[in-house]
């Protein structure tokens, strides 16, 4: 198992192929993809086909249950797409099963001192949709903080999509302040 981080409750490893049934579990929840499609699954097929793949040539991580070995979703830290690698993209989902247990805080923390401790990051930044408190709440648990509000296409309208998207931020500075 190519473990990247383990924190107090959860490993952090790189994605297989073995892990598509996985990732189908994830996207075919209605709460889960609430704030990404609506609630609509994604297509096995494109689990297969594209998702899985993109999981394993870039930055996201299978997170594994410490203690009972049950897969509770996935992070990852990568830049976005034609980004800075100095300004790391943080982004995780969850099981609806490992919702409330403080994963979601648990990772992202770990991911953002690796990004800043080892891997010499400037800034890290997460987005979500505005109406999604629980990803918000996590962001500002983890010491991200409110940078802007945007707007994008989206493919089809998911409700709450005309409150735009948020972006919140981490610069170096404020991370190594507090860590004193």
């Amino acid at each position: 198992m190519d473990i990247f981080l383990t924190t107090d409750r959860l490993l952090l490893r790189r994605f297989t192929e073995d892990d598509a049934e996985l990732l189908v579990e994830l996207d075919s929840d209605p709460e889960v993809m609430r704030f990404l499609s609506g609630g609509k699954p994604t297509p096995r097929e494109k689990i297969v086909e594209e998702v899985l793949p993109a999981f394993i040539r870039s930055g996201f991580f299978a997170a594994i249950e410490r203690d009972t070995g049950e897969f509770a979703g996935w992070f990852h830290l990568r830049p976005a797409r034609n980004g800075d690698p100095a300004e790391p993209e943080l982004g995780y989902r969850l099981r609806k099963a490992s919702w409330g247990k403080g994963y979601a805080t648990e990772g992202s923390l770990a991911l953002i001192d690796k990004a800043f401790g080892e891997l010499g990051a400037r800034r890290v930044f997460a987005r979500t949709m505005t109406v999604n408190r629980g990803s918000r709440r996590v962001m500002e648990k983890c010491g991200l903080r409110f940078a802007r509000t945007f707007f994008q296409d989206w493919p089809e309208r998911i409700d709450g999509s005309e409150e735009g998207e948020v972006e919140y931020e981490l610069l170096r500075g404020e991370w190594e302040a507090g860590k004193s």
